[in-house]
């Protein structure tokens, strides 16, 4: 599929714009249709940031004109399968100005489907399968002026099917199969429509008196070449206004009739195009002889009636000033122009003239020139002749001949004032591969040329000093097989030339190594010097003084050189510079653009170098940059690249030319995969940063132990138990299990002598209550801490003996889990010493408990250890739940 989204380039306007192709895909529905229109409606609606884009799966055709006005309102879609058009495939693109759908396949087109399309201006349907126009089909584009329907098959057109086209002003109908001349008629009635082209069709006749029309028409312009027609006639007042008629190649199998009854219908007739026809010279005499007004005639492949006297008949018409005598071949110049006073402009190109008589082109001072009298010519152009010689033609010449082309001849030597009777020449083009020797003084003579292209061997004898006003210089070195070293005179050449402001130096073959002198000296004087092209000049960067002088430079080209050691200093005297072309160069980094200052550069061209990475930081330095060619370049396809990709799909201003098409040249591995199809985003993870972060962990976690272990062993201890008291109370829980004992007793083995002596015979002799110990009731083989959560969870009471010995750290821990996470009153301290708070700090539980409840004091009972015992058989004979309990435990004041 082609896209074109900025404008359009055509025969009838002339804008130079970039093209985009898509490959054309294996099927197109009227689904995918829409969303493509529904993709370009989006870039039409933010036609600003399309001023530099790049699509995937495209190519751009960009045209030399890099800095053209982008034209942002139309959309081209060609070379695809499509085979119809539906209503709604055009919503809602109220701005679209331009839309192609050539080349496809579309036989169909639903009425009012273009209704949406109010600005539209050209519309080209070519190449495509429509065979009939219905009456609603071009329904709401009031405001087209173009219609090509080119190269269809249509062979019917309702009567009422332009009626809408209000402001068309050209119709484009050629090789089609329309067979007469009324199919067209509804054409005619528009009113603002010029220039109707029906080439190629069916037509045998082409006569006014045919058309039922009671109005004239507007037409200016009717091309019918390449019919087959027998009569043509003009013989009602339809055409007014009719100045152009093609009817080349319109009688190719049978005699043309030219019906002409009345002179004063062709009277505005200014151009006849009448090339190649079969037509006897007696009508053609006829038909030229009513032609009062031609001012322009194109007689292309006529030289059998040009030897019979026909341009005889043409110089007659007082208005004629153009002719086009092209592609007539004529082995001598043996036909006459002296009757031609009038004549301005003259084409005899690709003609294989072998000479050119002396006065050719003079005034009538012999009657034996070809050119006699032409005083009035302007433009003459005989390229691609067989010419051998000048013959002294241009030394004495018309005095108004402004345009001289001569190219491709085969005059092999320039003399000395080969040109100088064309003093108000002002553009000469004398490009020829076979100018062997340009002597001194061949420009002579041409005092007001502003524009010469010419052929140079690499060594001649002119210096150009004549050409004072020129502005406008381009120059094609030829060398052959016997250059053995480079010119010494070109600086001296051209030094002088301070007007030029265009200068292309383009070397044809090999030089072998030598350079072409394009340094400081030549382009000293050239200070308005604003485009510079040299191809195939150096041999190496030129020097950082070569543009010293020359600050208005805003185009620079240097293409199939050497560039690898190319200085940034060379760019610092024109900070002007707008377009840089340096294809072919070699080049390998960039960094010489970021130290450049180009600043004020829109165009850059650097196809087919050796460049791999490219630093996205490069373009932070090209604020102006809207369009950028880095095809043909062997990419790497690596991180060294992201920044590249990242910049080339997201950025809104530069136009990254064929961006999509990129392709991978390393590493092998990815040869030949597409660049922008690399994924990036892996490239962000910066590695330094990572193995930072490893190795700080895995400090961290060397440390980490040692630290635990010194300052929170205890307290990841107690975390430990708490979570397997959890587990073993849901258990438990779960299963309903009845406790065994009234309570459970923690103690130190220090304090055991306390235990045996004063708590067993108190609680359990005196008071009848079943307690549990340790080394008594402890299953043996059975891990300890398992053995204290069943002695735990199977006694109603802990009772936890407190002194400054190692205490009861476990047993308080896990029943502690179980008075404060469950509610459960099972708790009971009994300190035999009075404990300083910090070495009850490790244990945060049994600090807030001490801290939140009272508790029994074995120090403080002193002599009443009675009443001791009795604060013990009321904790013992309490319930689980803690609010029963709130003061069953005598503290001090209680012992």
């Amino acid at each position: 599929m082609n896209i074109n989204i900025p404008s359009l380039t055509h025969q009838y306007s002339p804008v130079k714009v970039p093209n985009i192709r898509m490959p054309a895909t294996e099927s197109f529905s009227s689904q995918s249709i829409r969303r493509l229109l529904v993709l370009l409606l989006c870039l039409l609606l933010h036609y600003k940031s399309i001023l530099a884009y790049s699509l995937k799966n495209c190519s751009f055709d960009f045209f030399e004109d890099a800095l053209a006005e982008v034209y942002t309102r139309s959309v081209k879609i060609y070379l695809n399968p499509i085979k119809q058009i539906n209503s709604d495939d055009f919503g809602n693109m109220s701005k679209l100005r331009l839309l192609i759908f050539n080349s496809n396949l579309i036989a169909h087109i639903d009425d009012g489907s273009f209704l949406d399309l109010v600005a539209l201006k050209k519309l080209c349907i070519r190449d495509n399968q429509l065979t009939h126009l219905t009456e609603n089909l071009f329904q709401g584009l009031s405001n087209l002026t173009l219609l090509d329907l080119s190269k269809n098959n249509l062979h019917f057109i309702h009567s009422s099917a332009f009626h809408f086209l209000s402001s068309l002003e050209t119709v484009i109908l050629d090789f089609n199969k329309l067979g007469k001349v009324n199919d067209i008629q509804s054409f005619l009635l528009l009113p603002h429509l010029q220039t109707m082209s029906i080439r190629d069709n069916l037509l045998s006749s082409f006569e006014s008196k045919d058309l039922l029309l009671n109005v004239s028409s507007g037409l200016k312009l009717l091309d019918v070449a390449g019919n087959d027609l027998r009569r043509f006639g003009n013989t009602t007042h339809i055409f007014p206004h009719l100045r152009t008629i093609n009817l080349c190649q319109c009688v190719e199998y049978s005699g043309l009739k030219w019906d002409i009854r009345d002179k004063s219908l062709l009277r505005n007739i200014t151009k006849l195009d009448f090339s190649y026809p079969l037509i006897a010279f007696e009508e053609i005499q006829n038909v030229l002889q009513s032609l009062d007004s031609l001012q322009h005639l194109q007689l292309n492949f006529m030289k059998p009636w040009i030897d019979k006297g026909l341009l005889a008949t043409v110089c007659k018409i007082p208005t004629f000033k153009k002719l086009d005598l092209s592609f007539n071949y004529f082995a001598n110049s043996s036909a006459k122009f002296g009757a031609c006073s009038q004549l301005r402009e003259l084409d005899l190109s690709c003609a294989k003239m072998t000479e050119l008589p002396k006065g050719t082109i003079g005034m009538m001072r012999r009657l034996s020139c070809v050119f006699q009298n032409l005083n009035r010519l302007k433009v003459l152009c005989m390229s691609e002749n067989l010419l051998w010689t000048f013959g002294g033609a241009f030394k004495i010449g018309s005095q108004n001949l402004e345009v001289l082309n001569l190219g491709k001849h085969f005059v092999d030597t320039l003399e000395k004032g080969d040109f100088e009777g064309l003093g108000s020449l002002k553009h000469l083009d004398i490009v020829s591969d076979n100018i062997g020797r340009v002597k001194l003084g061949a420009f002579d003579g041409l005092n007001n040329l502003t524009s010469l292209t010419v052929s140079l061997p690499i060594e001649f004898e002119n210096n150009f000093r004549t050409l004072q006003v020129i502005e406008n210089l381009t120059i094609y070195f030829h060398i052959d097989s016997i250059f053995q070293g480079p010119p010494l005179n070109i600086d001296k050449a051209i030094f002088h030339l301070e007007s030029l402001k265009k200068l292309k130096m383009v070397c044809t073959g090999d030089h072998y190594g030598f350079f072409i002198n394009v340094h400081i000296e030549m382009l000293q004087s050239m200070k308005l010097l604003e485009d510079f092209t040299g191809e195939n000049i150096f041999i190496s960067a030129p020097s950082q003084e070569t543009f010293q002088f020359n600050s208005q430079l805003k185009s620079l080209t240097i293409k199939q050189s050497p560039l690898s050691d190319l200085s940034p200093e060379l760019f610092r005297s024109f900070p002007n510079l707008q377009q840089l072309d340096l294809r072919g160069t070699t080049l390998k980094p960039l960094d010489f653009v970021v130290k450049a200052n180009l600043s004020a550069l829109r165009s850059l061209q650097l196809s087919d170098n050796a460049t791999t990475v490219i630093n996205e930081r490069l373009f932070q330095t090209l604020p102006a940059l809207i369009y950028l060619d880095l095809g043909n370049n062997p990419l790497t396809c690596d991180c060294s690249n992201a920044g590249f990709i990242q910049w080339v799909k997201s950025n809104n201003q530069t136009q990254v030319d064929n961006a999509f098409q990129f392709t991978c040249s390393f590493p092998l591995t990815k040869q030949g995969t597409k660049l922008l199809d690399f994924d990036f985003q892996s490239c962000w993870i910066d590695f330094s940063f990572l193995c930072f972060i490893s190795s700080t962990c895995l400090v961290v976690l060397t440390l980490l132990p040692s630290f635990i272990y010194h300052f929170l062993r205890w307290q990841l201890v107690y975390a430990f138990h708490l979570f397997l008291a959890f587990l073993y109370d849901s258990r438990k829980r779960g299963k309903g299990v009845p406790h065994l004992y009234d309570a459970f007793i923690s103690y130190n083995t220090k304090d055991e002598a306390w235990v045996y002596g004063e708590l067993l015979p108190a609680l359990e002799g005196e008071q009848g209550w079943r307690l549990c110990l340790h080394h008594r009731d402890f299953q043996p083989g059975k891990p300890i801490i398992e053995n204290i959560i069943d002695a735990i969870y199977g006694s109603r009471k802990t009772i936890c003996v407190i002194s400054q010995s190692e205490w009861c750290s476990r047993e308080i821990q896990m029943a502690s889990f179980r008075l404060f996470d469950e509610q459960k009153d099972v708790l009971i301290l009994l300190f035999l010493e009075e404990i300083p708070a910090q070495q009850l700090s490790p244990y945060y539980r049994v600090r807030k408990l001490v801290k939140k409840l009272t508790y029994l004091s074995w120090s403080k009972a002193g002599r009443h250890t009675g009443v001791f015992w009795q604060g013990v058989r009321r904790a013992l004979e309490t319930g689980d739940s803690t609010k029963e309990s709130g003061n069953l435990l005598s503290g001090p004041a209680g012992c």
